[in-house]
């Protein structure tokens, strides 16, 4: 049973709903402090809190506005002016904290989205199989975010990408990073934050930080670095796709070919030779 109330806490409402955990905390969710697991389930935490503050900023900002308006309802002409004042103030007001709360409700739809695929996942690798992105990084003996482009996760952010809509933005509270997608679909892949900063550390992202990245966001472009590598990466699936399938074809032919073999040995031990 969900310990928390989705009117008065949808935060960590929301996190024991999608992940089943017992309570809304770090130790609920992951163990090893330091390891992405646990910095994703940090993240979750810090989203439902801010989308916490931020309801509640609704809420008063709500009431503010429904006692103005209950004034005016009455006919309280004598105070109509004043109230109209108050009004024509807190409706933006309102319109501006409704807002926050949507980007903090979106933030942690995409921090839980993000902590599910890490779960999900094998232990993180560094990625090998996408030549064109490894000559573009740059090797750094500190570097302890290889996890981010591990798997097909760097593969993902590209295609992501390419198909266009896709910013990087920041929580106006907690300042946490997170990425919206315009055309994503239920069922396609999380794109980390992480990911696309490596991305654009690498250079096959660009990053137009000239757009606000609290809202709308920062648009992410390809660079023709980063063209290259996802060409390279779609040949790869391609090529390991066919090889599989050749594979599988091979080995139902040699299995046809040594019981034709099979076949024809008997048939001419069984002949009579011929003086």
């Amino acid at each position: 049973m969900n310990p928390y109330d989705a009117d008065t806490h949808p935060g960590p409402y929301l996190v024991v709903e999608e992940l089943g955990a017992e309570d809304a905390s770090v130790p609920a969710l992951a163990h090893g402090p330091g390891e992405p697991l646990h910095q994703a389930a940090t993240r979750v935490i810090g989203a439902a809190a801010a989308l916490d503050e931020r309801h509640e900023s609704v809420l008063d900002a709500v009431q503010r506005t429904q006692r103005l308006l209950e004034g005016i309802g009455r006919g309280e002409v004598g105070r109509a002016q004043v109230s109209y004042v108050l009004l024509r103030t807190a409706l933006p007001e309102l319109e501006d904290v409704l807002a926050q709360q949507d980007r903090a409700y979106g933030q942690l739809v995409e921090s839980l989205s993000a902590y599910r695929r890490l779960l999900s996942s094998p232990e993180p690798a560094q990625r090998a199989t996408n030549k064109s992105h490894r000559q573009g990084q740059k090797t750094r003996p500190d570097r302890d975010d290889d996890w981010a482009v591990a798997g097909e996760r760097g593969l993902v952010a590209l295609e992501a990408v390419a198909a266009g809509g896709v910013r990087f933005r920041r929580n106006a509270i907690g300042e946490d990073p997170y990425i919206s997608r315009e055309k994503a679909q239920r069922q396609d892949p999380a794109v980390f934050p992480q990911t696309v900063q490596r991305l654009v550390a690498d250079g096959l992202l660009h990053q137009d930080t000239i757009e606000n990245v609290y809202r709308p966001g920062q648009l992410l472009s390809l660079t023709s670095q980063g063209e290259a590598a996802l060409r390279d990466g779609r040949a790869t699936t391609s090529r390991v796709s066919a090889a599989l399938g050749r594979t599988t074809t091979q080995t139902k032919s040699g299995a046809l070919a040594d019981s034709a073999d099979v076949l024809v040995a008997r048939t001419s031990l069984a002949a009579p030779r011929s003086r």
